[in-house]
């Protein structure tokens, strides 16, 4: 995937609501008394509550669940010294990860303070609004005093993960490369190439797990750091050694293991080579490493490598570590965060990536044996049991360490409720896009003289997830191309009205004519329709010219999916196809159906869209767990709908007894396990959280979706129709070009399951 572009990057932080993160309400605030409740005078109550007790704030208020991300801006990613208000783009980021990957709310806190005492005491005095503390991108040597101030003058977690981040996760790769090499960590010797405040941080952490300081040479940009040098501050003098260094090269001689965390390009092959046998090499360096990957595994066949980028196995990414060490210090309320959880954590890291992997997991990145070995030393960053591994050993250490609060006994509940909390949103969306990313299709873009398509075939040749095939008048796609800048590198162009395709139209319009003849179609009519996008597209699919398309930016509906029917048609043993939305939720993906097909669906048609359904959402690797909706429960009140809703129900339970349905039901019901269990624990619904919506006609379908999406804010995806023969795709009129990339996401994961 090349890098973002300029005016990309900038146009995702100002669209719509600007930045990346809002602070949303928790609880009703609609009514006046609601209103009163939250604030005066209601909220007098839980501010007495506290004023007796400071221990009920973790009660009555968000502390226990929010974390401050605190920032100078003195060392800001690739930056440098930018300040702390362009840092806070970055700070922003930070508090999307915390998130989405530990359901950890975050206050963004950028402080206009360079000197150390000036920072702690800003900190100090806001501490009391956090339950934890995240230090990010601060200079060091200023960065070490900082958070040392900070651990000993507050009772709450406290972490500078630019430190201990790249420290945790890099040690469990080292305890993992040592262990496949058969070496004693008290045995390797060790080069450093950085002395920062990560660098300084990893071989801390590191000799609490046994390495030896006589056996570690460090290099920061005036060379080797020994005890002749008169410029050391006292963090790099911890490290200084007797014997000196004249080169880089030198140091290599005989090395076990090379730790990079300075710049690209300062190592060499010929280093490499002089390393011991089987050598480990962690080039750090972001964006590039101090030697790239391929060039390392080329000097030596014996290397284990890893390095900070995604794209090469082995990438040691913070985003395996800071959430779920915050998420395990929050729930037992520690008052810091100590050696003893780091460790834990480093050890949980390591563990895992030993643990078999989740098919899911494999699948994201199409690796059909991804096992522990030499490519994988550390686990994947999409590995969903992250949280419900190293929280809980993080949570575990502060128990037995003595600085837990809130101690946990019921550990198989906390680590059930770590599952629930985080939700599977994200983790659908990543996955669904490493799986388009690692087997792409042709995909055909029907409406390409449209700007907004042709953005969005751009986005999908930058993720590697499609080749376009886009369809429209050359000159004028042409002229959008270069105006715009697009890059599309080898995207085909066709014009279904070019003399150039005359061939290609009377062959499609032949076979169109064979499948559709006894339906009233004449030969010159069907050669005619080949002069059409979607009836020319569609065919380039059904001749497997193309995997997929997608269309419908422009045009309605019905005038979409008739081309679709007519040429490609329903799968074998389809007798009904039907349309599925998938709304994006905090829980995770709802699969809804019929919203965009059949108009009112009698009890057997409603079971073949069930099974449909069913199918469609095993295929995205998700257990379907579906309701049928309707305003009766279970027979409490009579109709046409309710009925053939109890009628569907009945049939599938008979038929297909291993499918996780029932119904009729109403929504609320359906999706509230509480309400559900005081009134119908019998449901086999009951415990088993909703993610599939099956409507008894297609107007309470479409209403439901569409009042979801404006109302509740939901990001939508769709229509997906359900039984087609191929991969074919219909747009919402209007879609942006995220929501067109995100539907070139699915139809891609479609072919891919229709070629299998």
């Amino acid at each position: 995937m090349h890098p973002p572009s300029k005016k990309e990057a900038l146009d995702y932080h100002s669209r719509g609501r600007k930045g990346k993160i809002e602070v949303v309400p928790t609880k009703p605030y609609s009514s006046q008394r609601d209103l009163s409740l939250a604030y005066s005078p209601g909220v007098a109550e839980p501010c007495l509550a506290i004023s007796e007790n400071p221990d009920d704030v973790y009660k009555y208020t968000s502390k226990g669940n929010l974390v401050a991300v605190i920032s100078n801006g003195s060392a800001v990613l690739g930056l440098g010294d930018i300040g702390p208000v362009a840092g806070k783009p970055v700070m922003e980021g930070k508090g999307v990860l915390f998130k989405v990957f530990a359901d950890i709310d975050v206050f963004d806190i950028e402080v206009d303070a360079t000197d150390v005492d000036h920072f702690v005491s800003t900190v100090k005095a806001i501490a009391p609004t956090f339950g934890g503390i995240n230090l990010e991108d601060i200079k060091a040597p200023g960065a070490f005093e900082i958070e040392r101030r900070l651990k000993e003058e507050l009772d709450i977690p406290v972490m500078h993960d630019d430190q201990h981040g790249t420290a945790i996760i890099s040690a469990a790769a080292l305890l993992n490369a040592l262990e496949l090499t058969a070496r004693d960590i008290k045995d390797v010797r060790i080069l450093v190439s950085g002395a920062g405040a990560a660098a300084m941080s990893c071989l801390d952490l590191y000799i609490k797990l046994g390495l030896k300081k006589e056996n570690i040479a460090v290099f920061d940009s005036k060379g080797h750091v020994n005890s002749k040098r008169q410029d050391l501050d006292g963090r790099k003098q911890e490290f200084a050694t007797k014997n000196s260094y004249s080169s880089l090269l030198e140091a290599f001689e005989g090395a076990d293991v090379f730790l990079g965390l300075s710049k690209g390009g300062l190592v060499d092959a010929e280093m490499i080579k002089v390393m011991a046998e089987n050598p480990i090499v962690f080039a750090l360096a972001n964006p590039e490493p101090e030697i790239p990957y391929n060039e390392a595994i080329q000097a030596r066949e014996d290397v284990i490598m890893a390095t900070g980028r995604s794209d090469h196995p082995n990438q040691v990414n913070n985003v395996l570590g800071f959430p779920f060490i915050f998420r395990g210090a929050l729930d037992v309320r520690a008052t810091c965060i100590n050696d003893e959880m780091k460790l834990a954590a480093v050890r949980a890291i390591a563990s895992l990536a030993k643990a078999s992997v989740p098919d899911e997991v494999s699948e994201a990145y199409d690796e059909q044996s991804l096992v522990f070995g030499r490519d994988m030393i550390i686990p994947k960053p999409l590995d969903p049991r992250l949280i419900s591994a190293i929280a809980p050993a993080v949570a575990k250490a502060a128990i037995k360490s003595g600085v837990a609060r809130v101690p946990i006994t019921d550990w198989a509940s906390y680590e059930q409720t770590l599952l629930r909390r985080l939700g599977q949103a994200t983790n659908f969306s990543r996955s669904l896009s490493n799986r388009a990313t690692k087997n792409p299709k042709r995909v055909v873009f029907a409406e390409a003289e449209h700007y907004k398509v042709l953005k969005a075939a751009e986005q999908t040749v930058d993720e590697g997830i499609a080749h376009p095939i886009l369809i429209g008048r050359r000159d004028k796609i042409e002229s959008i191309i270069a105006d715009n800048s697009l890059k599309l590198g080898s995207a085909i162009i066709i014009d279904p009205r070019s003399d150039a395709e005359e061939e290609r139209r009377a062959r499609y319009g032949k076979i169109l004519y064979e499948k559709r003849m006894r339906n009233g179609l004449t030969a010159i009519e069907a050669e005619r329709n080949m002069r059409q996008r979607n009836y020319f597209g569609a065919m380039m699919v059904e001749t497997g010219e193309a995997d997929a398309l997608v269309s419908g930016l422009t045009r309605n509906y019905p005038n979409v999916i008739k081309p679709a029917l007519h040429v490609i048609g329903k799968a074998e043993g389809v007798n009904k196809v039907a349309g599925m939305y998938i709304l994006q939720t905090k829980h995770g993906p709802m699969f809804f159906a019929d919203t965009t097909v059949n108009v009112n669906p009698s009890a057997e048609e409603i079971v073949e869209i069930t099974l449909l359904m069913a199918e469609a959402v095993r295929r995205l690797r998700i257990v379907p767990r579906i309701a049928l909706l309707s305003y009766s429960n279970f027979g409490s009140s009579k109709g046409a709908d309710a009925e053939k809703m109890a009628e569907a129900a009945k049939i599938l339970h008979r038929d297909h007894p291993d499918l996780i349905v029932d119904g009729e039901i109403q929504a609320n019901f359906a999706i509230n396990q509480e309400l559900l269990g005081e009134s119908y624990p019998f449901s086999m619904l009951h415990k088993r959280r909703v993610n599939t919506l099956i409507f008894p006609n297609l107007a309470a379908g479409n209403i439901s979706y569409k009042l979801l999406m404006e109302m509740g804010g939901l990001e939508a995806q769709g229509p997906v129709l359900l039984g087609m023969k191929k991969s074919f795709h219909i747009l919402q009129q209007g879609s942006t070009a995220k929501e067109i990339v995100d539907m070139v996401r699915l139809a891609v994961v479609d072919a891919q399951n229709k070629n299998l």
